[in-house]
């Protein structure tokens, strides 16, 4: 390790190095958040995309008057009813308990469901070829229930899924920022670098030393320097995701699938770090090449 470390020219002790850890600190910290964005809205989307192929809800009215058991026997006739039709692969009527947990965020959890005019629901699974013939479909459930409707989720999910790609989109745009920004800091500090050693280059080329040695020296400080800073930076991302986290907790199960990060994105946030380090130490090295064929 001290063998790595050594360093033919004083690069440790140049200002621009102090700065350096911190900036790539930042810009793991903003890249990390960028890519658990991207990665949770790209997964989210999936599951609406397959909720969208072959299903739909029917929605039962309330009847003023009608009793609690008269509203069950009605849904149960539209059931049958919609389980009949060759369409349809399975109708399923949503359970009380499931209502209450719908209407737990606005009326709390002891709303009492036969009290309340809300429609019944039934979750229909249709075979995909049947997709089209919807409005016959309906004809025939109003026959047995008054006022029915049909929530088709393809028409609201495909505006959702636009808005969460086109967020998508922009968290990978902003990961492409973060890499660039961090990618013209480095040329800088770099250059900065090169300009105060440049005597002590000099000296160096005149016993012998090329441009690749020259250009190691600062890129094994570089390395050491955005490997540090990536460890703090996804260090500092935790507690944010974290946080974010328990924050979506709440919205689960209703338009927001339950977030569970598989472990290739674990694996994706851990890499970033190391990432950091060689971007650092790629575009340091380069950078010394470039301007060592210039100034020599």
């Amino acid at each position: 390790m001290a063998r790595f470390l050594r360093s033919d020219l004083p690069v440790a002790a140049d200002p621009g190095n102090r700065f350096l850890p911190l900036l790539v600190a930042a810009m793991v910290f903003l890249a990390t958040l960028a890519l658990a964005g991207a990665l949770a809205l790209q997964d989210m989307t999936t599951r609406w995309r397959g909720s969208m192929t072959g299903t739909l809800t029917v929605q039962v009215p309330p009847v003023a008057g009608e009793s609690s058991a008269d509203t069950v026997a009605r849904v149960d006739r539209v059931v049958r009813l919609l389980a009949s039709l060759p369409e349809v692969a399975a109708a399923v009527p949503v359970a009380d308990e499931q209502l209450v947990q719908m209407l737990q965020p606005w009326l709390g959890s002891d709303v009492l469901i036969a009290d309340l005019p809300v429609p019944r629901l039934v979750d229909v699974s249709l075979k995909v070829e049947a997709m089209a013939g919807l409005d016959a479909m309906l004809a025939r459930v109003r026959d047995v229930a008054p006022g029915a409707l049909i929530d088709d989720h393809r028409v609201w999910l495909a505006r959702l899924i636009a808005l969460a790609d086109g967020i998508r989109l922009l968290a990978w745009a902003t990961l492409g920022l973060v890499g660039t920004a961090t990618t013209a800091a480095v040329v800088y500090a770099t250059r900065s670098g090169l300009a105060v050693h440049r005597p002590h280059i000099e000296v160096l080329h005149l016993i012998g030393a090329t441009d690749g040695y020259v250009a190691r020296q600062f890129a094994r400080r570089a390395l050491i320097h955005g490997l540090i800073g990536g460890a703090i930076g996804t260090l500092m991302a935790a507690p944010a995701l974290i946080a974010l986290l328990a924050l979506l907790a709440p919205l689960e199960g209703g338009l927001v699938p339950v977030v569970t990060p598989a472990s290739v994105h674990f694996l994706g946030l851990a890499l970033l770090p190391l990432l950091a380090g060689g971007v650092v130490m790629i575009t340091a090295y380069r950078t010394v090449r470039r301007q060592l064929a210039r100034m020599l």
